[in-house]
C-alpha cells in the first residue's frame, strides 16, 4: 500500500512493478481508495470453427449416400 503523495512521485516505478504482475493499493490517510493492477487479459473468443465436429469438410464421413461434405449437406438441407 502506498499513499497518494508517494504514488504521484513514484508513478513510473509503481507502473514497472505492476507490469511485473504486482497489484498496488493507493491510500489516502491510510484508507485504500484505488488500485493499480495489470489490465485484464482478453478472453479468447470461441468459434464454431474451433469445434472439430462442425468442420465437416475437414472430417468428411461416409454415410449410406456416400461421402458428405458441407456442399452436399447444404444441397440436402436447403435444396441447393
Amino acid at each position: 500500500m502506498v499513499n497518494i503523495h508517494e504514488a504521484k512521485t513514484q508513478l513510473s516505478r509503481l507502473v514497472a512493478r505492476v507490469e511485473r504482475g504486482e497489484r498496488i493499493v493507493i491510500a489516502r490517510a491510510g484508507k485504500p481508495v484505488a488500485q493499480l493492477s495489470p489490465p485484464a487479459r482478453p478472453r479468447r473468443r470461441t468459434s464454431v470453427l474451433d469445434d472439430p465436429l462442425l468442420r465437416v469438410d475437414e472430417y468428411s464421413f461416409g454415410g449410406p449416400a456416400g461421402p458428405a461434405d458441407n456442399e452436399a449437406i447444404d444441397r440436402t438441407v436447403y435444396g441447393l
